[in-house]
């Protein structure tokens, strides 16, 4: 397998299952990772010195710590802007899967979710690739790795994709078909229709940033001077669409749930996980909190993100005549005990970034389906409300923390929030409503929901 993205998520839960397969008995496969952007260079340093391994640290609810040494990811290689060595290893008939772990923003996707083909980044990989190089997009990086495939003729190789896009291997593939029309490239097209297969999947573990103090905690608890561990929470999930194109690991072995469909585990996790954890995070950063389980902790917050779930999502997933094979409510319980860690101590930081993605990814599906329906937002009207509190702040330079979020335009986001009226502006945007923007319902609900929010968060900041 060779994986694209070595940050703390990968390293913390697709490679840890190779682990477990790996001291099961079965030692077939192994992985070859590598970056495609140049942000985690130090990184990929330490861990080429350390052979691929590193220690991963978890730690339940209850404060229970265990250590565990990686061995899986066999072969480091450095990042290059031309990403030769990728594209060799790719182009190898030994290479069955191209797995990759991409943000929201880096799928580069329009108000329409499609693939945004006049993106800057998408053109330059055009330009990239029209000349034989490789892109520096997920997109453009794929399509020279099955270019070089092709002309080796190593058969076929699945693209799996491991992150938090809806339909991620569906749209995965959809993208890349559209990158290689815009390409004009007609034989990588039709080759890649023939000897590609993109899976759905659906991927969970809390796993912040690895903290400055992870190091020496790790040293004092296995006597290992590890420069590249990486910590997570005990709970972890995977469930993937078993359509693969050249073999796969039997992930089974180890607790990974291979299904006919990932949709209904994707649609709890998105709209139940991902969600209230940046409602925690917008709400907890405007509460002037620093870490996810002080929000948790606190009753209001929680009962926030309570209500989003229960009032909203629950119905939304769990319908008559088409129940959820998930138990909901006890997932939710679950979500809001794990988000409660303590000693996983995620940052608000890290959780709040990316919002331009996150409410048409996360919260709009649920308005949406909610006002079909002809029922109320209320709850999850919170949600957006929170998110232009926390724009305004930014907008004002008022945040504790550098704000990262690929998906938005800088510009847009301060006219929003400048307008004589930021919310009517905010629900007016169509990259985060689509077409609810400027729906009077949507608009009414987050008015009501902002005012509701600020006198909770004066009652809450400390």
């Amino acid at each position: 397998m060779l994986h694209l993205g070595l940050g703390s998520f990968h390293r913390a839960h697709q490679a840890v299952y190779l682990q477990a397969l790996v001291d099961a008995g079965d030692a077939r496969w192994s992985l070859v990772g590598t970056n495609i952007r140049p942000d985690m260079a130090d990184l990929l340093t330490a861990l080429q010195k350390q052979g691929g391994a590193y220690t991963l640290e978890t730690v339940s609810p209850a404060g229970e710590y265990r250590y565990q040494r990686i061995e899986s990811i066999r072969q480091v290689l450095p990042y290059e802007s031309s990403l030769a060595g990728a594209v060799e290893v790719a182009s190898q008939a030994s290479t069955r899967i191209i797995s990759f772990t991409v943000t929201e923003a880096g799928y580069y996707l329009d108000p329409s979710a499609q693939l945004d083909t006049q993106a800057p980044d998408i053109l330059d990989d055009v330009r990239k690739l029209g000349r034989g190089e490789a892109g520096s997009t997920i997109f453009g990086a794929v399509a020279a790795m099955l270019r070089a495939r092709m002309k080796s003729d190593a058969g076929p190789v699945t693209l799996l994709s491991c992150d938090n896009l809806r339909h991620n291997g569906d749209r995965f593939r959809a993208m890349l078909r559209s990158f290689l029309e815009l390409l004009g490239d007609a034989p990588l097209l039709a080759w890649m229709e023939v000897h590609t297969r993109c899976p759905n999947s659906m991927v969970d573990r809390i796993t912040p940033r690895p903290p400055p103090e992870l190091r020496e905690r790790v040293r004092q608890a296995t006597g290992q001077d590890d420069a590249a561990p990486v910590s997570g929470e005990s709970f972890i999930q995977w469930v993937i669409e078993d359509d693969f194109a050249n073999g796969r690991p039997e992930w089974e072995r180890v607790g990974v749930q291979m299904v006919a469909s990932v949709s209904p585990y994707e649609e709890a996790k998105i709209r139940i996980l991902n969600a209230s954890h940046s409602c925690i995070a917008w709400a907890g950063t405007l509460a002037g909190m620093r870490f996810i389980h002080e929000g948790a902790l606190t009753p209001a917050i929680r009962r926030l993100a309570y209500a989003y779930v229960t009032d909203d999502v629950i119905p939304c997933l769990d319908r008559p005549g088409a129940p959820s094979p998930v138990d909901l409510p006890s997932y939710r319980d679950v979500v809001l005990e794990r988000f409660g860690n303590a000693a996983v101590r995620d940052t608000n930081q890290r959780v709040a970034m990316d919002g331009f993605s996150k409410i048409p990814g996360f919260i709009a599906p649920t308005v949406r389906e909610r006002l079909a329906a002809g029922q109320s937002i209320a709850s999850v009207s919170v949600l957006p409300a929170l998110f232009l509190g926390f724009l305004q702040r930014w907008h004002t330079g008022q945040l504790p923390y550098e704000y990262q979020d690929q998906a938005m335009d800088p510009a847009v986001a301060h006219v929003i929030c400048s307008a004589a009226d930021p919310v009517a502006a905010f629900c007016a945007d169509a990259s985060l409503w689509n077409e609810l923007a400027g729906d009077p319902r949507l608009t009414d609900a987050v008015r009501a929901a902002t005012r509701r929010n600020a006198a909770l968060i004066e009652g809450t900041a400390p």
